[in-house]
């Protein structure tokens, strides 16, 4: 590429960032990074009436908490500021007067009751309004005013727009880098805004003017934009600017595969569709994921490496990725792979990373976590981590190495307590009360003796001693959670279990 890679991800602050718009960050960064380019965050807060406050400072907390910062943003700076639009419309109304005094725009004075007036009068002929080359000379504008009309209505302060003056017969052809050749007839389009009567840019001309002035090579963003590309190709002619290369990402679908990804799917099925807690709702940050594997599982909706490789950190999709494998169609959504990714990256943590994070949900239980070493802890989590998707887990996996059962599955109490299971759990207490060092190969090695020689079957044995320990039959190696847990522990867990069910058996 002849020129230095320069993306931006553009996002509008009316509201949270949706999940989708985070997959349009991240293809944007890596394919930044992927060229050695510069990843921008542009903030497009024209539209001053659905400005949301603490919307702008979520969007770039949420792109740190990701771990794919931008190199030049409003809260950084950088050589192409500003990068707010709402500090940028000196920019947009040199521009427009450039476009009204080449022709390429003009003012129109219709008001919004001639306007619905229209579009009545053509749905009554079973037509659709469309304000452009077949009737503009004849509506209330400065290409049928005169001149010193439209200088009186202006001085006057009458309410206005300027529209874009689309050519006669004009084709336009461009390449998508994902959807390829396009052509569309500009006769069929309407001469959209580009400025507003409240003397804010609409957002046609100010993210050309934007992208044109921020040196930006290529636009990746959402298909929704798709039908204002010819638009925008004929508004980079309009100025004589060379036009960035473009790129518009597929959808992401509802889980059932019809229909965009919506908040209301998130709500009903019980995923978060946010990166970070926006009011009520739940990130993916609060429900535990870990980022490495949001992008993981973004990255893959819609794009794919060309291998069977699934599990990425964020260089190696930085190495592999290219906008040729971004597929064209929508990428179905599904909470369960998105666990999944979750699960194989806490399975890739240093265990000392998942104490760090595990010693907060102790403190929680309302357990002291300085009592426990860093060794205990590493332990204990390198026993359950497999059956793991999320560090809260843990807990329900593992309360039993830090607090001592004082109620048994009752199922597993029926099956396995029986008659003469006091007895034998007695005797087993004094041949680990008597096992001496008590770690879990020295432990195993007595207890599988004492069971040959009395002719006990390890049916009748281990789990009794596994209810007694943890209150049910789940865990890992008994002998293991012994070893952990220490003699006293053990013992007094064995003794107690004795107490509270022999009345019940």
């Amino acid at each position: 590429m002849k020129n230095k890679v320069r993306v931006r991800f553009a996002p509008s602050p009316t509201g949270p960032l949706h999940i989708g718009g985070v997959r349009t960050a991240l293809y944007n960064y890596l394919f930044a990074k992927k060229h050695g380019g510069d990843f921008i965050l542009r903030i497009e807060d024209t539209d001053q009436n659905r400005y949301v406050e603490g919307a702008e400072n979520y969007i770039a907390d949420s792109l740190s908490w990701l771990g794919i910062p931008p190199d030049e943003a409003p809260q950084i700076g950088g050589d192409h500021g500003p990068y707010r639009q709402s500090e940028r419309v000196d920019f947009y109304k040199t521009h427009i007067d450039q476009l009204l005094s080449s022709g390429w725009a003009y003012y129109a004075f219709d008001s919004e009751a001639e306007l619905a007036s229209l579009r009545s009068e053509c749905e009554a002929a079973g037509e659709t309004f469309i304000y452009n080359w077949r009737n503009r000379d004849g509506l209330n504008n400065s290409l049928t005013l005169s001149e010193s009309e439209t200088s009186r209505r202006i001085a006057a302060n009458d309410p206005y727009v300027i529209r874009f003056r689309w050519p006669l017969d004009t084709f336009v052809r461009f390449d998508d880098l994902i959807r390829g050749s396009i052509q569309i007839d500009g006769n069929t389009l309407d001469d959209k805004v580009l400025f507003k009567s409240d003397g804010m840019p609409t957002y046609h001309l100010a993210n050309i003017v934007d992208d044109h002035l921020m040196g930006i090579t290529h636009v990746i963003r959402g298909e929704e934009w798709l039908p204002s590309l010819a638009l925008h190709c004929q508004l980079y002619k309009a100025f004589g600017w060379e036009a960035p290369e473009f790129a518009h990402l597929p959808l992401i679908m509802k889980p059932a595969g019809k229909g965009k990804l919506s908040k209301r799917d998130g709500e009903k099925l019980g995923f978060p569709v946010f990166p970070l807690q926006w009011k009520e709702s739940k990130g993916y940050r609060e429900s535990g994921y870990f980022p490495e594997a949001v992008l993981n599982f973004l990255a893959l909706l819609g794009w794919n490496p060309g291998t069977d490789q699934e599990l990425f950190q964020l260089q190696e999709l930085v190495d592999a990725f290219e906008l040729d494998r971004v597929q064209k169609s929508g990428a179905r959504f599904d909470p369960e792979k998105n666990i999944w990714f979750n699960h194989q990256h806490l399975q890739l943590k240093p265990v000392s990373e998942l104490v760090a994070l595990f010693r907060p949900v102790l403190s929680e239980k309302g357990l002291d976590a300085s009592q426990y070493s860093e060794a205990h802890l590493e332990s204990v989590i390198s026993l359950i981590k497999e059956r793991a998707s999320f560090v809260r887990e843990f807990w329900d996996l593992g309360a039993y190495f830090f607090v001592a059962p004082k109620e048994f599955e009752a199922k597993a109490v029926r099956k396995q307590w029986k008659s003469g299971t006091p007895d034998i759990m007695r005797a087993l207490y004094d041949v680990l009360k008597s096992t001496d060092p008590f770690g879990a190969e020295h432990s195993e090695k007595n207890i599988k003796a004492w069971i040959a020689e009395n002719s006990l079957g390890f049916g009748m044995v281990m789990p009794p001693l596994r209810l007694a320990l943890v209150g049910a039959l789940k865990g890992p190696q008994i002998f293991d959670i012994m070893e952990l847990i220490g003699k006293d522990e053990t013992l007094a867990r064995i003794e107690f279990a004795i107490d509270h069910l022999e009345a019940g058996v």
